[in-house]
């Protein structure tokens, strides 16, 4: 009888997510996978040992590597790793197939033949130290006969079991199963490397043995109970959060350690949606849908890219005059024409204006248009009420009190780094309050050189308010300043000061005026526009040319679908589905904003948490969901239907929790941030 070929697959690839190139870092002045080749070559129980890898061209240096020290390296899918098990089992003609990850340069060669002699002895189809896992992290086996792994590749089309091979094998009954288990846990030792911290660790412990690169697994045990030090860089992190966190998460972990907050903008990170859970980061985005970095779709019934998109997602004509513009060149020596014809549009659109400049975000069109008012008037402050921004003129609210931004949907900012030169320079009032905005100018007496206001967003003008301080700023010589930023193109075709027929002195747009490229917009009255000559205001990157042709091509297409009144509409209609679920469970409900970009709270020490859970529970139905929810042309009935019948559900539970039950226990995350207040 012919004596079984045992076979060691030792999987390993350079495209880890959290730790790129990990298998081939340096650790004692080897590569990792070289030190754990060395101590896996000790076992007296394996006929041979075979890295097995992708075919992606970056693993070209890694099987390099690994044939220069004399093993054989096989190349399969990146993501089908069962399938690269399969196929190189086959090839090396394996009869029984030992699995181990190229990231555990601990291994233990003993550890590895007392696995094997127990799947011989047991006589099963799949044996292994960790199920359940008692050993420490990073010492993992499994041992499984060919059969086996074959009828996995042959019968699961999980996206989960194919990429960690053996998934499919632990949870079917069908497949006979044994392990090994240490008399003590010690499964919450973390001896493997999928971070950096991690890689501080395992080097800890190679610098103490050195130079011995071979010693046993209960030597390290040793050593971990005498000097626990070398192993406390890494204790905060959870074990065998791979197989459970998507490639999105994995990734942002990474980006925390080379990006400072982990992206550039706040309403962004995941902390604001889901912590630890929220997928991050985009492959694919079209109409009302999004994709994943791991190929999910879900639909997007929340913040539509903070309310740029409201033609939905990668719109054909927008796109096709965006790639048109690509291709015959998007920057040259001489100027676009596209930002002269887009100027006109604007003008045509809001004929009280007569000019206007260009720049490519909303923070900086606020800025442009604030500079242009002190360049006009000769006048230094400025008297704010809404969000406008991060740049110095506006944090600078803060500088005196660091409450005066509370109310203006920044609560918790300091302004750190703002000069303290700025103090008292810009202004808060409150919305609706005519009289604290009337004593703010008597206070400040020629020296308000512009009222600059959101229209409106969560309130509606009431008494004619905005007519009122119209006329507070044509009396005192004050540039009216209305900030379109988030409000245009939304409920009127241009700025929302339309509906309520009230001209400012100048307007800014950005967000939905390029339909997620970006463009911002400060258009005005002649006379002020021209203090741009009187001052510097000028960047490179104002003048290429795929922002004009994108507003160009979304504004005629906003006209042709009224898209402003299409997506009004739809957000009214899901502010009264809201007040409706929420009088079906007896839950107080507060809806806010405008009629297409709604939000809602409900009123309760719990909220954070509910607001957490409605987060959870939609992901759970591949759904992007919180309390916002910001209307595009592409949502249709069957996505409002689908989000209903799954925020029914929820509602129903927080109504129970409301009624004694524990939030607490349904939450599978940490509770998410509360806006601006909490940035780390």
């Amino acid at each position: 009888m012919r004596r079984k070929n045992v076979v060691a697959l030792v999987q390993a690839r350079m495209g880890s997510t959290r730790l790129p190139g990990k298998v081939l870092k340096s650790i004692v002045g080897k590569p990792m996978i070289e030190l754990l080749l060395a101590r896996l070559s000790q076992s007296s129980e394996l006929d041979e040992i075979v890295v097995a890898t992708s075919k992606e061209k970056k693993n070209d240096q890694l099987q390099l590597v690994v044939e220069s020290l004399g093993y054989k390296c096989t190349r399969g899918s990146e993501k089908d790793v069962l399938n690269r098990f399969y196929n190189s089992a086959k090839s090396l003609k394996a009869d029984i197939i030992v699995r181990i990850t190229g990231d555990c340069p601990l291994l233990d060669s003993a550890l590895v033949d007392q696995c094997i002699q127990g799947y011989k002895q047991a006589k099963v189809d799949y044996f292994s130290n960790t199920d359940p896992a008692t050993y420490p992290d990073g010492l993992d086996v499994e041992v499984m006969s060919f059969a086996s792994i074959e009828r996995a590749n042959n019968e699961t089309s999980s996206a989960f079991d194919r990429e960690h091979v053996t998934p499919y094998i632990r949870n079917s009954a069908s497949f006979s199963k044994s392990s090994i288990q240490h008399i003590e846990d010690l499964s919450d030792q973390r001896w493997s490397v999928d971070e950096p911290e991690d890689l501080i660790v395992v080097t800890n412990v190679f610098e103490y043995f050195l130079p011995n690169i071979l010693f046993d697994w209960k030597q390290i045990l040793e050593i971990r109970k005498s000097q626990p030090d070398l192993f406390s860089e890494n204790q905060q992190i959870k074990n065998n959060e791979g197989a459970t966190i998507g490639t999105g998460q994995k990734l942002y972990k990474r980006a925390k350690r080379v990006i400072p907050g982990g992206n550039m903008l706040l309403s962004k990170r995941p902390e604001m949606f889901l912590p630890e859970k929220w997928p991050a980061y985009f492959s694919k985005a079209k109409g009302c849908k999004v994709w994943d970095l791991d190929g999910k779709q879900y639909t997007d019934m929340s913040i539509m890219g903070i309310g740029t998109n409201t033609l939905g997602y990668g719109h054909p004509e927008v796109d096709e005059a965006v790639i048109k513009t690509v291709q015959d060149g998007n920057m040259s020596t001489l100027n676009c024409p596209e930002e002269v014809y887009l100027a006109e549009k604007l003008v045509a659109i809001h004929p009280w204006a007569d000019m206007v400049r260009f720049a490519r975000a909303g923070g900086e069109i606020n800025s442009i248009a604030v500079r242009i008012a002190r360049a006009s008037t000769r006048r230094d402050k400025i008297a704010i009420c809404g969000y406008h921004g991060w740049h110095d003129w506006y944090l600078s609210t803060n500088l005196s009190n660091d409450k005066n931004l509370d109310g203006h949907l920044l609560p918790g900012l300091q302004p750190n780094g703002v000069p303290r030169g700025l103090t008292g320079t810009t202004l808060p009032f409150d919305y609706n309050d005519i009289e604290q905005l009337e004593q703010l100018i008597k206070d400040n007496n020629g020296e308000i050189a512009a009222i600059k206001m959101e229209v409106s967003r969560n309130d509606k003008p009431k008494d004619g308010y905005l007519q009122k301080v119209r006329d507070l700023a044509t009396e005192n010589n004050i540039i009216l300043i209305f900030d379109e930023c988030t409000s245009g193109f939304h409920e009127t075709f241009g700025g929302l000061h339309k509906k309520y027929k009230v001209d400012p002195d100048i307007a800014i747009f950005a967000k939905a005026l390029g339909n997620g490229y970006a463009i911002s917009a400060c258009i005005g009255r002649q006379k002020f526009m021209q203090a741009t000559q009187q001052t510097f205001i000028s960047s490179t990157f104002w003048t290429e040319r795929i922002g004009s042709v994108a507003a160009l091509k979304t504004l005629e297409v906003m006209e042709d679908q009224s898209s402003w009144d299409l997506i009004s509409k739809l957000g009214q209609n899901v502010k009264d589905k809201w007040k409706h679920l929420a009088h079906e469970y007896n839950l107080p409900i507060v809806v806010n904003g405008l009629s297409s970009m709604p939000v809602f709270a409900i009123n309760s020490n719990n909220w954070m948490q509910y607001k957490t859970f409605i987060t959870q529970e939609m992901l759970k139905k591949h759904i992007l969901a919180s309390n916002a929810f910001y209307a595009c042309t592409e949502h249709k009935p069957q996505h409002l239907d689908m989000y209903f019948e799954a925020l029914n559900l929820i509602f129903k539970q927080i109504k129970e929790c409301e009624e004694g039950g524990s939030i607490e226990d349904l939450l599978e995350s940490r509770v998410c941030h509360s806006g601006f207040s909490r940035l780390n």
